[in-house]
């Protein structure tokens, strides 16, 4: 505040607004200042509202060639640094505006561009005519159902002409008898309008067909995408999900091309019949009444969008409640020991009362749009009543015309009621739609059925895995496999063994190449696996699970499905499988026999009788190429007797993969091999292993027959405790 000749001016405030105007010097100083605080832009909050201006306003773009906006040179101050650029304002030649430089993100904001990594959603447009494309097929039915829907149509909207002449017959020449022409008339009229109901009978049949053809169509198609995608797909996409899509989503998007789309054209064909109609019997008045449209269209609009968006987000949250439902019907065993019933029906109704959230929200909006659109149908007519009357008092139209207009200016209105509905029901469809053309036009990372096949002469069955590298797509960021090499002969019989959590049973995704590797090769008779067609080297490779899956039908269909056309398949091959995997016992002491329905997943059968049935299975393939993944480990003495029994005559002449832990299981192999920290670390015949005092294999061995001696003692124990008791009794 002091007067010294040493002391500075007070720093201006931040140039927000205009600096004013003064003289040169001061000026100078604002630039100066000005281009020093531009370098420390980011650091400004208050400079945030201008960074994001990423060029001049359109007016001034506009104005720019007109008004010669002029640059000036761009001095140095006092700072020594380049100043920025000052523009003259438009009618303002002695006061200056401050323009910053723009970072480039700012420039992209502004201009509209998106953010790398968002991909905009396809325009209304091009998702409407995917969803005609879906009525391509049926082009001709539907043609032929337009046809006669036209014929209908023009038929029904005549009827309000007629009915003008009619009544311009009756009033015209109340004196003179006119029952001779009027009775010609009403009998032409009745012809007419039976021809005009057949046509229509005819369109509703041929629009109901074509539609249900088209949404089996979408299903079918829907359901094969899905099932050729790749693994890794279903590990993010939930089941329930995908049964929503398959089930509520083509639903409604198929009533949006069926019943919908016939209704929709009917009421189309009507409005334009009757405005067209309107226009014949008086332009003028048909123009005063229509001036309600405009403003109609424009709702019909906004409402259309917020209804598409809010149709995509009821549907997600449907999708979510079937997922919850799904998945916990589907282990109800499981809730029910935990005693978590009363848990999972909070769950459940939680989803749900989301839903209804969203249909309130879409119900008010709907009689909002509705309501709107009753109105103006009302105020057509009454439009209609107050402009007629008014000609009619000055003689512009007659009784019948007015009548005529009335009726036609009624049936626009039911149509715009219609179209209304239509237009409701199709962004639903859209909306719905969004989510089902991602799962249709999804590209599977992995092929399908792409890529070359062995012959029978070449194909021996020898596996190779080197210096292979592997994460699961949905852990990226954990490694499985570092290193991992191993080669298992043609013919031979490879045990697989190690600490659980190590991958052993990815081991086996792998060779059925549900994933592929990061890095390194998997081959097959020195053919690495991505050249082979995944699809046929499946049908070479048969697989024993430790938790087989059955399917919910008979032990019949379940054993055929290990056939690669399982419609070939005689009852006698069922038998003799069922026979060599020791469940033919077990099987016809059911009452059905082998008609036996196993239940969902075979919950009615217990493990050791899944476990044979499943080898049954796999016998039926007769692969080369045969993985067991622990498959006894989860057995009783006796069920593992009958299992392994099976095993041994399933794995004759075979390349075998054994994943397992138990001694008997593993000793008949041709070599083991330990797997730890993601590679092979001993690999060998199985007394060898054992006969390393420091190897990890015998390790593992010990801990196991400790485990085993335990289980022995104690069951001693216990016999020699009945004796006892038996003894003092």
């Amino acid at each position: 505040m002091g007067g010294g000749g040493g002391s500075q001016a007070p720093p201006p405030p931040p140039p927000a607004a205009d600096p004013g105007c003064g003289d040169r010097r001061q000026q100078q100083q604002l630039r100066c200042r000005a281009g020093r605080m531009a370098g420390y832009a980011p650091r400004l909050p208050w400079l945030l509202p201008l960074l994001r201006r990423a060029a001049p306003p359109p007016w001034a773009r506009a104005a720019a060639g007109a008004t010669a906006l002029r640059v000036p040179p761009r001095p140095l101050g006092r700072c020594g640094a380049l100043l920025p650029p000052l523009l003259l304002p438009l009618g303002s030649p002695s006061c200056r505006r401050l323009l910053l430089p723009v970072p480039a993100r700012s420039l992209s904001t502004a201009a509209g561009t998106e953010p790398p990594g968002r991909a905009p959603g396809p325009p209304p447009r091009f998702e409407a005519r995917r969803l005609l494309a879906l009525a391509r097929p049926e082009r001709w039915r539907l043609t032929a159902a337009v046809g006669f829907l036209a014929v209908s149509s023009v038929i029904t909207m005549s009827a309000p002409f007629f009915m003008g002449k009619v009544i311009d017959i009756i009033y015209t020449n109340p004196s003179e008898d006119f029952t001779d022409s009027l009775t010609s008339l009403c009998a032409l009229l009745s012809g007419i309008f039976l021809c005009g109901g057949a046509a229509n009978a005819t369109r509703v049949y041929l629009m109901q067909t074509a539609g249900q053809r088209i949404v089996n169509r979408l299903r079918a198609t829907m359901f094969s995408s899905i099932l050729k995608q790749e693994t890794a797909f279903f590990d993010k996409t939930r089941t329930g999900e995908l049964i929503n899509r398959l089930s509520s989503d083509t639903a409604l998007l198929g009533r949006s091309v069926t019943e919908n789309l016939s209704d929709g054209l009917r009421a189309g064909a009507q409005a334009s019949v009757g405005v067209a109609m309107m226009f014949f019997v008086s332009p003028s008045l048909a123009a005063f009444v229509l001036s309600v449209v405009p403003p109609l269209a424009v709702l019909a609009v906004i409402y259309g969008r917020y209804l598409r968006k809010l149709t995509k987000v009821t549907q997600d949250s449907l999708a979510e409640a079937t997922q919850l439902a799904e998945e916990r019907i589907g282990n109800i065993r499981t809730v029910r020991a935990f005693g978590q019933e009363v848990a999972e029906m909070e769950k459940y109704t939680n989803k749900v009362d989301y839903v209804l959230q969203l249909a309130k929200k879409e119900a008010l909006v709907r009689a909002g749009f509705f309501g709107a659109t009753g109105l103006s149908g009302n105020l057509i007519v009454l439009s209609v009543l107050y402009k007629g009357g008014l000609l009619m008092g000055n003689a512009y139209m007659t009784v019948g015309e007015l009548s005529s207009f009335l009726m036609y200016a009624f049936w626009v209105g039911i149509s715009i009621g219609g179209l209304s509905s239509f237009y409701s029901e199709l962004m639903k469809g859209l909306g719905a739609g969004g989510r089902l053309w991602e799962l249709i036009e999804r590209k599977p990372q992995l092929p399908f059925d792409e890529g070359i096949t062995l012959g029978k002469d070449t194909f021996r069955g020898a596996l190779e895995f080197k210096d292979v590298e592997f994460a699961y797509p949905t852990r990226p960021e954990t490694s499985i496999f570092k290193d991992f090499s191993l080669s298992i002969p043609a013919g031979s019989v490879m045990a697989l063994v190690g600490p659980s959590g190590t991958g052993k049973s990815t081991i086996v995704s792998l060779l059925l190449r549900l994933y592929d590797p990061i890095s390194g090769t998997i081959t097959v008779d020195g053919c690495d696996i991505r050249q082979l067609n995944p699809l046929w080297l499946r049908t070479k490779i048969g697989t024993v699970s430790q938790e087989p899956i059955l399917f919910s039908c008979s032990i019949a269909e379940n054993i055929a499905y290990g056939a690669e056309d399982p419609s070939t398949v005689t009852a006698e091959e069922i038998q003799k499988v069922a026979e060599i995997a020791n469940a033919a016992s077990f099987i016809r002491g059911f009452p059905k026999g082998f008609d036996t329905v196993v239940g969902e997943k075979g919950i009615l059968l217990s493990g050791g009788q899944k476990q044979r049935i499943a080898i049954a299975r796999a016998l039926l393939k007769n692969p080369k190429i045969l993985l067991l993944d622990e498959a006894t480990s989860a057995l009783d003495a006796e069920n593992e007797y009958l299992v392994q029994e099976a095993l041994d005559r399933l794995m004759e002449g075979r390349t075998v993969l054994i994943i397992a832990h138990r001694l008997s299981t593993i000793q008949n192999a041709d070599f083991v091999a330990v797997l730890g920290q993601g590679k092979i670390l001993e690999c060998g015949k199985h007394e060898e292993l054992l006969a390393n005092p420091n190897g990890l294999f015998r390790k593992l061995m010990q801990k196991q027959a400790f485990l085993q001696n335990s289980d022995t003692f104690a069951l001693d124990l216990q016999s020699r405790e009945k004796n006892i008791l038996k003894e003092n009794v």
